[in-house]
């Protein structure tokens, strides 16, 4: 029996039965082509059905023109994707698992990039997803946007779902008409609390009559405590309340964060957890007829359990963690949750992707998205067992060997240093990123499993790997840090200027305290990520008075698509960190550093006893030239390959452990 029993006592929830309380919620997946879902969404769904959701809430689907909102979203008000749903909705229900669709307008938060339409809004408030503004609705569009609604609905019924999840959370149309900032409207559909329910009521009621009594209607919503002017929590129970009263709605979803308070949206791991669950509580507290569902930045079994054993909700939706591991209810279930490959938190392939308008993946699982290519985390055994040594134990090369031992291969990973996980370790040296050090601990635990030899402070030539005898050899030596400290923007100088008085070190050596720094640093960020970011973090954390120097506009650039870019700028903001943007380091003297603007020339002076680097790295490929000439059979994957950011060098493992 598991020790999780609350997790997984059976709850009702209209026609349907779930055999536990685990739900993998709604999120864009963007996967569609040409606006219909495929073989990568019947896969990535599938797949976590396999892995014992009891319930799964498929991606949002715009009901209105004026809903569009990214690359991959579906057809909107075309009866032309229900046979393409209907395999989704076959397949998950193959294995005994609910399937619902959300349902989403965002109304004054569009995105004209992609429905070349006006945005649609109570009353023509601004976007916040960018700088256009919005048109208040005439009474007939918000009509149209009720029978498009219902008529979204039947057409997911029609395509084998169990139901609907209206999507009004994060401040979208629905709960611009609920919240009185938003909806200054002084006709039926604004001022009273009734007022600004109605459309979202009319919407409820209108789905109930089309799609009859066996059909469940969910709602998604959001709080935050950091914008109380959008919807107090008192508000919020007030409107909830209204809506349970109909006995139409069937379960209440509770997020964190706004289209304003956007970084909350999907908590990485500078929140702390369980953000839904205050929310979730709040109106469990209220509601007779409603389940409550508790989400956002739920990762543990532990934590998931204890919502549910506590009252604070009915139902948990685990949406990153089955990402990240599509098996996470059934490991649970079975007292495996050691193997529960957790979260880390990043959102660098989720949210990430999905910011450029990608299809997501996921960093620590490159099978997500990949699940109808590469079989999602279960592994078909290789045809025949080969002796296999992989040279390198970071990312590239703990995936390799984790992926070909599952495959029944005979491994043996061999590490330089005493301990796994190369550059990415270190990452989790930085303020709150013990999830990567959790994740080596879930690496270590997997190959004693697999019966995984792991040598460390083994250090490889080729006459080593020739005299090892191994059938395939997989490099994974990663890369090093440039030891010339070259700025990309400042590309005719081939190394720093004045690195002879030294005094420069690598992010790399300050994580393994193998840097003498003194009391102020000056950190060359040219990546904009966490490596820079992190590493000042770090540095200011520890008290040393830091000036961040990068050629970009913003401290944290690439953080931008992760969510993460604002709170690392306040955290070293309050930390005391001097930020220098767009600028370059002209000169470095061993005691200060002229700094030179990008925009106008100006240069200036700034006292430091010490440079950190976090520019590109070099590929430290000694071992694949030496053998290039012999009859090794060897892959290179990973840094070794390219440098470049974690999630290639885990996709390379799984590629190249599912090849072998």
């Amino acid at each position: 029996m598991t020790q999780y029993k609350n997790l997984f006592q059976a709850l009702d929830l209209r026609h349907r039965s779930l055999d536990n309380r685990i739900v993998f919620g709604a999120h864009t997946a963007n996967m569609a082509d040409l606006g219909l879902p495929g073989e990568r969404h019947r896969g990535y769904y599938e797949e976590r059905a396999i892995g014992g959701a009891a319930m799964i809430v498929v991606e949002p689907m715009p009901v209105h023109p004026t809903a569009v909102l990214t690359r991959g979203n579906f057809r909107h008000c075309d009866d032309a994707v229900i046979p393409y749903f209907r395999k989704i909705t076959d397949a998950v229900h193959e294995h005994g698992t609910t399937i619902l669709q959300q349902l989403y307008h965002v109304g004054q938060h569009g995105d004209s990039d992609l429905s070349f339409m006006p945005h649609w809004s109570p009353s023509g408030m601004p976007s916040y997803h960018d700088s256009d503004g919005s048109h208040a609705m005439r009474e007939s569009e918000i009509l149209e946007v009720i029978d498009c609604f219902t008529r979204a609905a039947q057409r997911c019924q029609a395509a084998g779902f169990d139901g609907v999840d209206l999507f009004a959370a994060y401040n979208a149309l629905l709960d611009q008409f609920w919240t009185p900032w938003s909806n200054q409207r002084d006709d039926r559909w604004g001022g009273s609390l009734e007022n600004r329910c109605r459309l979202s009521l009319s919407i409820i009621n209108s789905i109930r009559a089309a799609c009859g009594e066996d059909f469940i209607i969910g709602m998604s919503i959001s709080h935050s405590e950091e914008t109380p002017y959008v919807m107090t929590l008192e508000q919020l129970q007030e409107v909830i309340v209204a809506h349970d009263n109909s006995g139409n709605l069937d379960y209440v979803s509770c997020g964190a964060g706004n289209y304003i308070d956007y970084d909350r949206l999907m908590a990485t791991f500078v929140y702390g957890e369980k953000q839904g669950v205050p929310l979730a509580a709040a109106l469990k507290s209220v509601v007779s007829h409603a389940r409550i569902t508790a989400e956002c930045h739920i990762r543990t079994p532990e934590n998931a359990d204890y919502t549910i054993a506590s009252g604070d909700s009915d139902l948990v939706s685990i949406v990153r963690g089955q990402i990240a591991d599509p098996h996470w209810v059934n490991k649970t279930r079975d007292n495996r949750h050691q193997d529960i490959r957790g979260c880390i938190s990043c959102n660098q392939m989720c949210w990430g992707r999905r910011s450029r308008d990608y299809w997501i993946s996921c960093l620590i699982n490159p099978s997500a998205g990949r699940e109808f290519e590469w079989g999602g985390d279960r592994f078909e055994q290789a045809e025949t067992a080969s002796k296999v040594l992989v040279v390198g134990g970071g990312p590239a090369g703990m995936e390799a060997a984790r992926v070909a031992a599952e495959r029944g291969h005979q491994v043996t990973l061999v590490e330089a240093l005493g301990d796994l996980g190369g550059q990415f370790r270190l990452a989790g040296l930085a303020p709150r990123r013990g999830q990567i050090t959790e994740l080596m601990g879930w690496y270590l635990r997997q190959f004693e499993r697999l019966g995984v030899e792991v040598r460390y402070f083994t250090p490889m030539d080729e006459q080593d790997i020739i005299e090892f005898g191994a059938d395939e050899v997989v490099l994974a030596t990663g890369s090093l840090p440039d030891d010339r400290a070259r700025q990309r923007w400042l590309p005719a100088a081939d190394e720093l200027p004045g690195l002879q008085h030294g005094k420069v070190f690598p992010c790399e050596e300050v994580l393994r305290d193998q840097a003498e720094l003194g009391k102020s640093v000056i950190v060359l960020d040219e990546g904009g990520n966490w490596r820079g970011t992190g590493t000042a973090w770090f540095l200011a954390d520890k008290g040393h008075e830091v000036t961040i120097v990068t050629p970009d506009p913003m401290i944290g650039k690439e953080l931008t698509r992760t969510t993460s870019d604002f709170q690392i700028r306040s955290n070293l903001a309050k930390l005391g960190a001097t930020f220098m943007l767009e600028s370059v380091i002209e000169r470095w003297h061993g005691d200060r550093a002229e700094i030179r603007s990008l925009l106008d020339g100006s240069t200036s002076s700034v006292a430091a006893s010490a440079i950190v680097t976090a520019t590109t790295n070099r590929v430290h490929n000694e071992i694949e030239l030496a053998l290039a000439d012999t009859d090794i059979r060897f892959h290179v994957i990973g840094d070794a390959a390219t440098p470049r950011q974690a999630p290639y060098a885990f996709h390379d493992g799984r590629k190249i452990g599912l090849a072998l």
